[in-house]
């Protein structure tokens, strides 16, 4: 952020005085890489300045959502940040448009973590590992099935394929 914001590190791509690594200020330029493909033909290609500048993009974008979601808890005097906290941000900050598909993401992805949750209890009450993602989300097979089942509505049109100059 240009105003000196709590998330910049004073250079442009995170290696000035501001303390914080790249690393950690950015999403994993593999993960941007990889939904990028996703947009372009089978024979398209992407420059290394556009991975990286959408990299710090959307990083930024999240930044600014959360950073918006925890001065609404903080007011609140409370210490998690939800779903609906997010939501909340994003229409407060002029993104109206997304927060009903995301609205809709958001039930699903709940129901569907609930059902997992209900169906993979074990004898002692403890919730089977493969059900539950390395971080905390569902998993994997969880997102995948969100796919298969419509739970990204229109407006994540990035897992469709994407037709340019009149192709079919």
């Amino acid at each position: 952020m240009a105003d000196g914001g709590s998330h910049d590190s004073g250079s442009p791509r995170g290696g000035g005085g501001g303390g914080v690594r790249e690393q950690d200020r950015f999403l994993p330029i593999a993960n941007i890489s990889r939904i990028m493909k996703k947009a372009v033909p089978a024979n398209g290609k992407i420059a290394k300045d556009a991975k990286e500048t959408l990299q710090e993009c959307v990083s930024e974008f999240i930044s600014f959502v959360t950073s918006e979601a925890s001065d609404k808890c903080q007011k609140e005097k409370r210490k998690t940040i939800n779903g609906d906290d997010l939501l909340w941000a994003m229409a407060t900050l002029g993104f109206e448009e997304y927060v009903e598909p995301l609205k809709i993401y958001l039930h699903k992805y709940r129901d569907m973590e609930g059902d997992s949750k209900l169906t993979s209890k074990s004898g002692d009450g403890s919730v089977k590992k493969d059900t539950i993602g390395a971080h905390g989300g569902a998993s994997s097979s969880n997102a995948q099935a969100m796919v298969q089942h419509g739970a990204y509505p229109q407006g994540m049109g990035y897992m469709q394929p994407q037709y340019h100059n009149g192709d079919t």
